[in-house]
């Protein structure tokens, strides 16, 4: 499960289903989008690192679910399936390179076979060949069972520090 930080910045509430004595809010997070040069040890010695200090953090803000007791200004945890990633990162990247090599094999056979009479056809099926794996991948992130599976949840609300005033 990959977890990332967010503060609750909004909070709409809204029942469900009469039926049921769940409760489910819906909450607007916000959590800052970190680059790589913020996590570096080196960020003070980089040129780069100044580069990526000079700008200001973007943040994500997305609509979520919830059926926990959440205010505003908590800090909550989000959490996303290492599986549904990797899945959709796979879809995203593998059909368009296989969609090339496959059209591409296809086209030099077509050359080969004199069917094609100038390599300049092959490489054009080549490149169709990785439209067509994109597009592929495109209409697999699309569909519904996907798109729910990707959306983060959130897993719990983070303890606040607490303040120790004395130890007997």
């Amino acid at each position: 499960m990959i977890e990332e930080n967010a503060i609750v910045t909004l909070l709409y509430t809204n029942s469900n289903d009469s039926s049921l004595s769940t409760t489910l809010n819906t909450v607007k997070v916000e959590s800052e989008i970190k680059s790589s040069c913020s996590g570096c040890k080196q960020v003070d010695n980089c040129g780069t690192g100044q580069v990526a200090k000079a700008f200001p953090q973007k943040k994500l803000s997305l609509d979520l679910e919830t059926s926990l007791p959440v205010k505003v200004g908590d800090t909550v945890v989000l959490g996303l399936s290492d599986k549904h990633l990797l899945l959709s990162a796979w879809q995203v990247y593998l059909w368009p390179i296989l969609g090339l090599i496959l059209a591409s094999v296809l086209g030099q056979w077509f050359v080969e076979q004199q069917i094609f009479i100038h390599e300049l056809l092959a490489i054009l099926l080549g490149v169709f060949g990785s439209y067509v794996g994109f597009y592929l991948a495109r209409h697999q992130q699309k569909r519904g069972k996907y798109c729910k599976l990707l959306i983060p949840r959130i897993l719990r609300i983070k303890n606040s520090p607490i303040n120790i005033v004395e130890i007997s």
